[in-house]
């Protein structure tokens, strides 16, 4: 009896200890924080370049050790190819441009808004002969596929009866396609800023073709790993966001030299983008990028280009995700 009694015990205490442990365990994954926090800065997503400039990511992850780096975006493209590769946590990119993304398997979430753009229009030169969207019919169009400039083309081209297959689309990323435009390479160019208001100011460019509402809205994604395992680091990002564009609505002037400095643009073409084509007052994703960014995929599933199969309104809802912003932005 004392011999079994002595096993019972030992066992008693051998099951506590693992109790214990596995509560550290979870308190310990809890815990868990990230080694580095990797994030985009882009020339189209002027709160990116305030937050990079000043360093505030940097300073809110000192203190836990955390180290922050920076990756340039040239394009939703590569914003979301940095994503999908585990190249950057975060990312900027047009809602669009991340729906096509998220239908092709991409696990990535959009849980907050830098900007609400006209960052795209259709452009030719000052000599041109097109001059509505029906006179692209044959004709060879600089755009930068799988970003908003590519999406607000097709768009386009739909709401004139035509398709992608009517025209020539050259593939070349956004500062290539203005200059194969001003070189007479392409006849027209989906363009998107700083580029688009450089080419419309420096060499009379002109946007024949605007419309506000096919701009969907700039979108920051995390990649959902990194939102399963840290979310709290996830509304941390979110609160530097936000210090940015606070700071950029209170200091529009030196937030233009900023955009002008770092896109190595002329002043005068950073005030275009930034005074005449961005707004930065609604910062929480929800039912009006759902609604925009829907839109855009019904014209992507008509091109083939998301397939038909997909569910649209469940991979939408899946790909705006609010909580995040919710719960750091009180109005």
């Amino acid at each position: 009896m004392k011999k079994i009694s002595t096993i019972f015990i030992t066992v008693l205490l051998v099951v506590g200890l693992v109790g214990c442990s596995s509560s550290t365990g979870k308190a310990s994954q809890g815990n868990k924080k990230p080694e580095k926090i990797v994030l985009d800065y882009a020339f189209y997503s002027p709160t990116s370049l305030v937050l990079k400039e000043f360093g505030w990511a940097e300073e809110a992850f000192e203190e836990e050790g955390i180290k922050v780096e920076f990756v340039l975006s040239q394009g939703s493209n590569k914003a979301l190819e940095f994503l999908n590769s585990g190249s950057a946590d975060f990312s900027s990119s047009a809602g669009a441009a991340a729906l096509m993304a998220k239908a092709k398997g991409a696990p990535i979430e959009s849980v907050y808004i830098y900007s609400k753009p006209e960052w795209t229009a259709l452009v030719t030169n000052k000599d041109s002969k097109i001059q509505s969207v029906s006179d692209l019919k044959g004709k060879k169009i600089a755009a930068t596929i799988g970003t908003d400039p590519y999406i607000f083309l097709l768009r386009a081209l739909n709401e004139e009866g035509l398709s992608s297959s009517d025209v020539e689309i050259v593939n070349l990323q956004h500062g290539d396609g203005a200059s194969a435009l001003s070189s007479g390479q392409v006849d027209a160019w989906s363009g998107l800023d700083p580029h688009m208001a450089r080419v419309e100011l420096e060499t009379d460019a002109n946007l024949f073709y605007r419309n506000a509402d096919f701009n969907t809205y700039g979108v920051l994604n995390v990649r959902s790993e990194f939102a399963q395992k840290y979310p709290e680091y996830v509304e941390k990002v979110i609160e530097v966001y936000e210090k940015a564009r606070k700071w950029t609505l209170e200091n529009p002037e030196e937030a233009t030299e900023i955009l002008a400095k770092s896109a190595n643009i002329d002043i005068e073409v950073a005030k275009k983008q930034f005074n005449e084509r961005n707004d930065f007052s609604e910062p929480v994703p929800g039912d009006a990028q759902i609604e925009s960014i829907t839109e855009a995929g019904m014209v992507l599933q008509a091109e083939a280009i998301i397939g038909k199969d997909v569910d649209l309104e469940k991979i939408v809802q899946e790909l705006i995700n609010p909580t995040f912003a919710e719960k750091v932005i009180k109005k």
